[in-house]
């Protein structure tokens, strides 16, 4: 069902327009502009059905402030019959069309279906601009090990099933941008994906994020607010850190995954929402469960669809490419375009053990194109801590030298063992070892000759 949201000034309005549409959309009605566009800031609405004078208010002032808001939101002008030239003009800064008062139900209907279609119409063309964007190779998850190309095939697999998903990791190794990827590609990415960290808000706070609240249901509630969970309606809900959340409020986090429906704290009755829910955690939850810090039921609900995303130190051979992307989306950031990085500092930073993982990758590499002054970023940009590592070799596999073995062979055996490490990634392999691209190419034409 879609979200419709009626401005007017006029409470009887209101009341019908709700009582005619409700069975179709879900309908939220406001007398006060200000409100309706605090909502709006938060939610994907559909149609608007915007009266052109609105106490006070201007309506050709708010139509402004909702395309700007939300440009794929069909507005609808509702005006008295006199003043028809003004809602042409609307429809001049804007709106799809208008309707007269007073307002016949079946004429209605018909203009709200032509809304329908033109929102929908508005929803692919997102879509696929979203789609044409990913084909060019703007991608959240970056990677070719074969830790990152399992997470990539488990979300191939799960991207288009509703059921629950646990993402669990170390801090800064990707789980929101995992969460984002698995909406983005999924049947929810034309509705919103709604993200909180749970362990950055008070458990009192928490819950109103989450659920919503009425008017007057506590002190300072001026007015009703909605929750996350309604806010994502249709798409996805992402519960980061949710191993932080209070035992209380683990509670009433399992009622909405059992009976989906939230209840507004305040309120006397519950919404159902249809939204996916991805959870994540920098805890073993599993222990957390047996040391009864979170709830078992809870546990097993989220953990349906497990990921256990790699750490940066697991998926080393990953940390060229995440340097080439960070080096260019920085660089053009900052209006500092770096070209790449020397063979000196990758080595060192190949040896790094990142105990911060992407997230300290990334803000070694802003730092360093924040300091360097040459087109390649050197030794002596990156952090200390890292300029003193000292490890003579990568990863933990060593390669076999003998005593009386010729240098030759020694060569061969350190290039393909480097080469399969890599997976076969030619460009990466040069740069560990220390050689030109067109000096290893020529090596590996004359191993394979000699086959």
């Amino acid at each position: 069902m879609h979200h419709v949201m009626i401005i007017d000034d006029e409470p009887t309005i209101c009341q019908s327009l709700t009582f005619a549409l409700e069975d179709q959309y879900h309908v939220y009605s406001f007398k006060d502009p200000r409100e309706a566009l605090a909502l709006l800031e938060r939610a994907e609405i559909a149609i608007v059905l915007l009266d052109l004078k609105i106490g006070e208010y201007n309506g050709m002032e708010v139509l402004e402030e909702i395309k700007r808001l939300s440009p794929s939101t069909v507005v609808i002008m509702m005006t008295a019959y006199g003043s028809i030239p003004s809602s042409v003009e609307a429809m001049r800064k804007g709106a799809f069309s208008y309707a007269t008062k007073p307002l016949h139900i079946d004429e209605l209907e018909v203009l709200m279906q032509k809304a329908e279609e033109v929102y929908t119409l508005q929803s692919k063309v997102k879509w696929l601009s979203e789609e044409l964007e990913k084909a060019t190779g703007v991608n959240g998850l970056i990677g070719e090990s074969l830790a990152m190309r399992n997470i990539f095939a488990l979300i191939d697999k799960v991207k288009d099933i509703d059921s629950n998903v646990l993402i669990e990791g170390e801090s800064g190794t990707g789980k929101e941008v995992v969460a984002r990827t698995i909406h983005n590609q999924s049947k929810r990415r034309h509705k919103k994906f709604q993200a909180i960290n749970c362990a950055a808000i008070p458990t009192h706070l928490l819950e109103s994020e989450l659920f919503g609240y009425e008017k007057g249901a506590f002190t300072g509630a001026m007015q009703r607010k909605y929750g996350l969970f309604v806010m994502a309606e249709g798409g996805t809900i992402f519960l980061d850190e949710i191993g932080e959340m209070d035992l209380a409020l683990q509670g009433k986090i399992l009622r909405v995954l059992q009976e989906r429906k939230v209840m507004p704290v305040g309120g006397v009755e519950e919404v159902s929402i249809n939204v996916r829910i991805i959870a994540a955690t920098n805890r073993n939850l599993g222990k957390e469960v047996k040391e009864n810090r979170f709830r078992e039921d809870l546990y097993y609900r989220l953990n349906v669809i497990p990921f256990q995303l790699p750490s940066l130190r697991e998926r080393k051979e990953d940390i060229p490419l995440l340097l080439e992307f960070f080096i260019e989306k920085i660089g053009d950031r900052m209006g500092k375009p770096v070209e790449g990085i020397s063979n000196e500092a990758l080595q060192l930073l190949q040896q790094y053990d990142f105990p911060g993982n992407i997230r300290e990758l990334q803000n070694v590499i802003e730092r360093a194109i924040a300091l360097t002054n040459e087109s390649y970023i050197q030794k002596a940009d990156l952090p200390s801590d890292i300029q003193k590592s000292t490890r003579a070799f990568f990863g933990n596999t060593l390669i076999p030298v003998f005593v009386g073995e010729p240098l030759e062979e020694i060569e061969k055996r350190v290039i393909l063992h480097n080469l399969s490490a890599f997976n076969g990634h030619q460009r990466r392999t040069a740069q560990i070892i220390g050689i030109g691209e067109r000096t290893l190419r020529d090596k590996l034409k004359k191993y394979r000759e000699e086959k």
